[in-house]
């Protein structure tokens, strides 16, 4: 029996966040699409998340499969992204794809912006 051991990843990409990159992937007919997580200044704390969908993976970019899609990552924005975790959520404000980002000192309500 032979044992595999999978790679820990710097940052987690969840089943369901990932279930939703391929509904949304299929509803473009683009199955080149993958979903790129980055950070940016601004927002009220400081950094701010950013997701959109690309096609392109660039030079150093960490790619991160799940469920047949993949989430990207430049280095820039995995520094401040290392141990976090990529999710979806769907409520009564909506849905979206968040970060618990375990580095992030304090974040604001919308939680779409913190600071280390």
């Amino acid at each position: 029996m032979t044992a595999t051991v999978q790679q820990a990843m710097p940052i987690e990409f969840t089943e369901q966040a990932a279930k939703q990159v391929k509904k949304l992937i299929e509803e473009e007919e683009n199955p080149a699409l993958k979903l790129r997580v980055y950070v940016t200044g601004g927002g009220c704390s400081g950094f701010q998340y950013g997701f959109t969908f690309d096609e392109k993976v660039n030079p150093g970019d960490m790619e991160v499969p799940k469920e047949g899609v993949t989430l990207v990552v430049d280095p820039m924005s995995l520094q401040y992204l290392v141990g976090g975790i990529v999710n979806y959520e769907e409520g009564l404000q909506g849905s979206r794809f968040f970060v618990d980002n375990p580095n992030a000192t304090t974040t604001c309500g919308c939680g779409s912006s913190f600071s280390i």
